[in-house]
């Protein structure tokens, strides 16, 4: 079968060889395998067919002129973005009028125009480089301008909803891209979060509607009535001579425009969005510090002892085990910046204030100060850090580090000062005695304080302690507080759950729990739930303990619950491929911290869309974690991580296809995905286009979680970093998709395997 199907795609290609060559238009039926043929453009600019990568092959759109060498032909579009196949592959046009890429190594399309009921009857590879299929009256049904891949085109737009990706450099997608979103702005991107570098905010001329790249070697934002409202040049800007131009997001984060110059034959860069490449996020990643120098190049360096983690990455070594035996680096001129996660604490105050704060909190491992006309300290809390070192910047970084000889290993490079100041052993021990006398006659006095303070509050009123916080900073309210705030449970937003507005204003979700729960049992858990503080866990604001009355006060988030905004048609459309990619991400990286950063271990115990709500930017937060495993007594001995595991990938298969029935959508998705019909799964409803990559990835990564075997599923800090792009995935086991009937509270013991399958 497989020789007389070469023979027959040989034939094929023999048939249309001359034609594909000698002419622009393509008639259906018409195919190409990898290394024979290519479709080409009437002037012979440009060609397509596949290319040859790393010992697989592509298929795409390159410059083909005779007057840029082989060596320099480059590629411009690829179909399927970073999709790539086997040597016995083929690209057809097929007879419905549809464009299909057949991978011979996984031998199922993997690629395809969807076009098949556009009433296509040719296409045709213009003299622009776009590639359109036509309709039997000449209308444009579907061109590549349309789906770019890291490159755009003179006369080629990008519209609100497209994506520039650049390259990968390793098997996950790229983790930079060119958006515009809906309010004009050209953005570059780092994963989803960060934005590097932005243009065309608040235009007196109007909003941007789309970016053009024009024929005289000029990027510009055009609005509605295609009025330039932002423009940025070339140096070769109107060169008549300049022949060749193209606009490329490339691999390592930066936007260029090049052009083709005869006289070196070669392609040059004419504009870039940064001169200076460490001004581009991540540029060095995990591997140090971007260091700019006076010739204009860059290089990455690790100025940290090495931590023995890894040969190749430059982590913080610091360990908040060290408690108070750590060390303190100085480091001028550099900034550095958390990428995972991306997030940091930015307060505006002095040097020496920046530093205290990071002092205080033991999960801080650094901070960066900078002062451009106001003050500002930059916190991380992650040893994930990368940033930028420049004689010309005015900010310090101060970087902890372990003093214990066991957990560093050498010295600081020679052009790191430590800050550490010489001691004075006798004067340490002076200051250590008066120290320790202030210390017991304060304790002395503010013990004796209290305990007058309790006598004098319990002897005024017993009803004044309702308005006072507890240890966790939640404060403890009344029964007929309650029924006061919810206006008597007059707005249901939720099973027994009411909104609610507090004395200074601020609106709150109150939880109605069972009466019967043991008080002390309660209070315990909202001693520990409320000392809890993430910026992805709605924060737990009040509480009610009183005899028969249990109920918590969150604070509120306006849209309300994920599953709710499923089922309503306007947030439903609103929630792009992207924003429930990062939904994902934001409830994984919440999960995480529960498991991981809490001074003890909390399970969620429950999670699912009804508990993860959404803020007015359809932003992501966990309601209701640990309330189930503290309030029930269990220990996370009893396998709650790898129950929130299987939660988490549930919920994420719901969000993908958008069905309720996370059993339901499972098998489906699967089904699907085993046919390599993936793309048919997800939820038709939301705006824009999917990321195949991504799909394909966050796929393969549910089907991991919700293996029926605990000890197959992938740990929490797995399933963040596969999300950020960081941890590629292998194709799950056989899955066999049901609902394990039994609650999470009884599940048995078990030991997880954390890297399996990942």
């Amino acid at each position: 079968m497989l020789r007389l199907e070469r023979v027959a795609i040989t034939s094929i290609l023999i048939g249309f060889l001359f034609l594909s060559v000698a002419c622009s238009k393509i008639p259906l039926g018409s195919r190409l395998s990898g290394g024979n043929g290519f479709w080409a453009s009437e002037n012979g600019d440009f060609a397509m067919g596949f290319f040859r990568y790393c010992g697989q092959y592509s298929v795409g759109i390159k410059f083909n002129s005779s007057s840029v060498p082989d060596c320099e032909q480059t590629v411009v579009w690829l179909a399927g973005a970073s999709r790539r196949v086997g040597s016995n592959s083929y690209f057809e046009l097929t007879g419905r009028g549809e464009l299909v890429l057949f991978d011979s190594g996984s031998r199922q399309i993997v690629w395809t125009s969807n076009t098949s009921n556009a009433d296509v009857e040719s296409a045709v590879l213009g003299n622009d480089g776009n590639f359109v299929l036509l309709d039997r009256y000449k209308n444009v049904v579907w061109q590549s301008f349309g789906y770019p891949s890291d490159t755009l085109l003179p006369g080629q737009n990008l519209s609100a909803g497209s994506v520039l990706r650049a390259t990968s450099r390793n098997s996950v997608a790229s983790v930079y891209t060119l958006s515009m979103d809906v309010s004009g702005q050209l953005q570059l991107r780092w994963e989803t979060s960060v934005i590097y570098w932005t243009k065309g905010k608040g235009n007196p001329s109007g909003l941007a509607v789309r970016a053009l790249l024009s024929s005289d070697g000029s990027l510009q934002l055009l609005n509605q009535e295609s009025k330039p409202v932002w423009s940025v040049y070339g140096e070769d800007h109107g060169d008549l001579d300049v022949k060749f131009r193209f606009l490329r997001l490339d691999s390592d984060g930066n936007l260029r425009l090049y052009s083709w110059a005869n006289g070196s034959r070669s392609w040059v860069p004419v504009w870039q969005a940064f001169e200076n490449q460490c001004g581009v996020f991540a540029t060095c990643g995990l591997h140090g510090i971007c260091v700019y120098n006076s010739s204009g190049s860059h290089f990455c360096k690790c100025p940290f002892p090495s931590s023995g983690n890894s040969s190749s990455d430059c982590l913080i070594p610091y360990d908040p085990n060290c408690a108070s035996n750590y060390s303190i680096l100085r480091y001028n001129n550099m900034f550095l910046y958390g990428i995972y996660p991306p997030n940091e604490t930015v307060v505006q105050t002095s040097l020496q204030r920046c530093w205290h704060l990071c002092q205080e909190d033991p999960q801080c491992h650094a901070v960066s100060f900078i002062n451009n006309g106001s003050a500002q300290c930059h916190l991380k809390t992650t040893q994930y850090v990368s940033g930028s070192s420049d004689a010309s910047s005015s900010s310090i970084s101060l970087v902890k580090t372990c003093s214990d000889p066991m957990a560093v290993l050498p010295s600081p490079m020679p052009d790191v000062a430590n800050s550490k100041p010489e001691i004075c052993l006798v004067c340490v021990i002076e200051v250590s005695i008066a120290s320790c006398i202030a210390f017991i006659l304060i304790q002395f006095g503010i013990g004796l304080y209290i305990h007058r303070r309790r006598r004098y509050i319990a002897i005024k009123s017993a009803s004044a302690a309702y308005s006072v916080p507890n240890a966790s900073g939640c404060i403890m309210l009344s029964y007929s507080e309650i029924k006061a705030l919810t206006e008597n449970f007059n707005e249901p937003i939720g099973p027994k759950m009411f909104k609610g507005v507090l004395s200074d204003g601020r609106l709150v979700a109150v939880k109605h729990l069972d009466g019967s729960i043991e008080e002390r049992k309660f209070r315990s858990a909202v001693l520990k739930i409320g000392s809890i503080c993430h910026k992805s866990l709605v924060k737990l604001e009040a509480y009610c303990c009183e005899s028969g009355y249990r109920f918590l006060v969150y604070e509120y988030a306006k849209n309300g619950s994920l599953d709710k905004c499923l089922e309503d048609p306007g947030i439903c459309r609103s929630l792009t491929w992207a924003k429930r990619v990062n939904i994902c991400l934001t409830v994984a990286r919440a999960m995480y911290y529960l498991h991981t950063g809490c001074r003890e271990f909390i399970s969620h115990g429950n999670l699912k869309c009804q508990n993860v709500v959404l803020d007015d930017e359809l932003g992501a937060k966990v309601s209701e974690f640990g309330l189930r495993v503290v309030l029930r007594g269990e220990s996370h001995d009893e396998g709650p991580g790898e129950t929130d595991v299987r939660d988490i990938g549930r919920m994420m298969v719901v969000l993908i296809t958008g069905c309720q029935n996370a059993d339901e959508a499972c098998k489906r998705a699967y089904d699907r995905w085993v046919n390599g019909e993936s793309e048919i799964v997800t939820d038709k409803r939301m705006e824009g286009a999917v990321n195949l990559d991504e799909l394909e990835r966050t796929l393969r990564l549910v089907f991991w979680c919700v293996q029926g075997d605990e000890r197959m599923r992938p740990s929490m800090g797995e399933v963040v970093q596969v999300l950020e792009g960081r941890l590629p995935v292998d194709p799950p086991p056989p899955l066999y998709c049901h609902h394990n009937q039994t609650s999470p509270e009884d599940e048995q013991t078990s030991t997880p395997s954390s890297t399996s399958g990942l």
